[in-house]
């Protein structure tokens, strides 16, 4: 078997392991055969392979006894935070405390991938208010809580996800490079908070804080959006404060 340069410290059967995992993302279920045929392995290595991954909780066999399917610690990997009764109870007065606090729309936002996604919220009672999207996803680049994430990821990180340099435009005002997100992050790290102003919707903006977390894989932000005619700078400046106030009042989430 040659491999590149690059190659040379690549693990056989860790590779394998790795192959058949993303399998898991175009196949609701495997079997042994339809392993080996798509890994370039025989039927016993792909059976190995696949009874390691159960083991673990990766893979389960389907109830039909012939394959296997994603096991709950895939499902979990691919779950981004926020989501689930124990994640929304922890959040319940982060939330209720923010609402009341500014006065504005708020909710969580997770990050997956180059997306991010409403997790839970609170919608304002103002009249002429920000609606609120549960479950809505979009560009993270283009949104403060996405902003706000991407800010707590490195560089490289970052680079890793948005190969390109030009970034897609929703607005006007919505950063079109890699290197203007770039600075725009590393201005985020200093100030603490991220804000945008127009660049996902026209006339809205919005300010987004940590709501803390450990890894990629549990942080979320803490986002208020509110009409442009209410958000000048000093508006903004004390909402990000507030928003802080609140997300101190976030419990740990339990490890695992």
């Amino acid at each position: 078997m040659s491999m590149t340069a690059a190659g040379d410290y690549t693990i056989a059967s860790l590779d394998t392991g790795l192959r058949a995992l993303r399998l898991f993302l175009t196949h609701d279920t495997l079997t042994v055969s339809e392993a080996a045929e798509r890994l370039s392995v025989g039927r016993s290595t792909a059976h190995r392979v696949l009874s390691t991954l159960e083991s673990r909780g990766f893979a389960i066999r389907d109830t039909s006894g012939r394959g296997y399917a994603a096991g709950p610690e895939l499902v979990r990997l691919g779950r981004p935070a926020g989501f689930g009764p124990a994640a929304r109870d922890r959040l319940r007065p982060v939330l209720d405390d923010a609402v009341a606090r500014t006065g504005e729309t708020v909710h969580s936002v997770a990050l997956i991938g180059d997306q991010v996604v409403v997790t839970d919220g609170r919608e304002s009672g103002h009249p002429v208010r920000v609606a609120l999207r549960l479950g809505w996803t979009g560009p993270a680049h283009a949104e403060a809580g996405g902003k706000l994430l991407l800010s707590r990821m490195t560089a490289d990180q970052v680079c890793a996800l948005y190969p390109r340099e030009e970034l897609e435009p929703l607005t006007p005002r919505t950063l079109t490079s890699r290197t203007a997100l770039l600075d725009e992050l590393a201005l985020i790290r200093r100030r603490g908070h991220a804000v945008g102003r127009g660049e996902s919707v026209t006339g809205m903006t919005a300010v987004a804080v940590s709501l803390g977390g450990s890894s990629w894989r549990d942080r979320l932000a803490l986002v208020a959006a509110a009409p442009a005619d209410r958000s000048d700078e000093a508006a903004t400046a004390e909402r990000a404060a507030l928003l802080e106030e609140s997300a101190a009042l976030a419990v740990p989430a339990h490890p695992g």
